[in-house]
C-alpha cells in the first residue's frame, strides 16, 4: 500500500460524494419544479472541491511538521471558504436584498459535505 493511501481515499471519497450528492441535489430541485442550475449551484460545488482538496492536501502534507497547529490550520481553511462565499457568491445571492432559501442551499450543502469529509478524514489522519 501507499504511504498516501489516505490523501487518495479522501480524494475519490470527496470526488464520488459530490458526484452523488450533487446528482441528489439537482433531482430534488427537478422533483419540486424549480429551475435546475440557477443560483451558481456548478460553480458552488465545483469551489467547494477545489477548497477542500487544496485544504486537506496542505493539512496532509504539514500533518508532521506541524502537528500541533493543524487545528488551526483547519479552522482558517475554513475561513478561506467563507471569504470565498463573501466574495464570490454573496453580491450574487444578495443582488435583490435577501437570500432565498435555494440560493442559500446551493452553496451550503456542498460546503457542509465537504466541511464533513474534511472533518472525518483530519481526525483519521491524526489519529493515524
Amino acid at each position: 500500500m501507499s504511504k498516501h493511501k489516505l490523501l487518495f481515499t479522501f480524494y475519490l471519497s470527496l470526488v464520488l460524494l459530490s458526484l452523488l450528492v450533487f446528482c441528489l441535489h439537482v433531482l430534488v430541485l427537478y422533483i419540486l419544479g424549480f429551475p435546475l442550475f440557477d443560483h451558481m449551484i456548478v460553480l458552488a460545488y465545483l469551489l467547494n472541491m477545489v477548497l477542500a482538496l487544496i485544504i486537506f492536501s496542505a493539512l496532509y502534507w504539514f500533518r508532521v511538521k506541524y502537528r500541533d497547529q493543524i487545528g488551526f490550520l483547519f479552522l482558517g481553511g475554513s475561513m478561506l471558504k467563507f471569504l470565498f462565499f463573501f466574495i464570490a457568491f454573496y453580491p450574487f445571492y444578495n443582488a435583490d436584498g435577501n437570500m432565498e432559501s435555494l440560493e442559500f442551499t446551493s452553496f451550503f450543502v456542498p460546503y457542509f459535505l465537504c466541511l464533513l469529509l474534511e472533518t472525518l478524514f483530519t481526525a483519521r489522519m491524526l489519529n493515524s
